[in-house]
């Protein structure tokens, strides 16, 4: 899904999920480990490459968004926003590296200052996108992980339902 002659600007994995529970600041002696938690819904583990734009950001929402990737409880595939469902978005760093030898190099990935720029229009764009196709009583909504710092994720999958997509 990139241009024709060049590498990928952006990859994600989606995993379908029951439920998924995101550590989002680790605890501290003055204050308690925070968290950002969904239930049904999509994980989104998204990591951008050099050359990446805010250009990109729509298709990739759009796809990601509508792609269909859930099980309804009727057993039909749907996207995330026909389930209905939440978002839970990770940035994931790692998923840019490459290995050379014994090492992992991640000499591709963008800077962490756009990085962290697009990651934050990007979780804007889906916060948007599903607000737009949730109805008032169905809860269901965009949380987010923290750009740059490590994070712990306790996750329950539903299938396994894990795709990779490259834009």
């Amino acid at each position: 899904m990139s241009e024709k002659g060049s590498g990928p600007v952006a990859r994600t994995v989606l995993q379908q999920c029951l439920q998924a529970r995101l550590q989002v600041k680790p605890a501290e002696e003055d204050s308690e480990a925070q968290f950002v938690q969904i239930d049904r819904g999509m994980v989104i583990y998204i990591c951008f490459f050099k050359g990446a734009t805010d250009d990109i950001l729509p298709k990739m929402v759009s796809t990601l968004l509508n792609v269909r990737l859930c099980e309804s409880d009727s057993g039909k595939m749907v996207s995330v926003l026909e389930l209905p469902g939440s978002v839970l978005i990770v940035p994931q760093a790692t998923l840019g590296g490459k290995s050379k030898g014994r090492a992992m190099q991640y000499h591709n990935n963008i800077s962490k200052e756009d990085g962290l720029r697009l990651y934050g229009s990007f979780v804007s764009l889906c916060e948007k996108e599903l607000a737009a196709a949730a109805s008032a009583e169905s809860g269901d909504e965009v949380k987010h992980g923290t750009y740059g710092n490590r994070q712990v994720l306790k996750l329950d999958t539903n299938g396994p339902y894990t795709h990779l997509m490259e834009f």
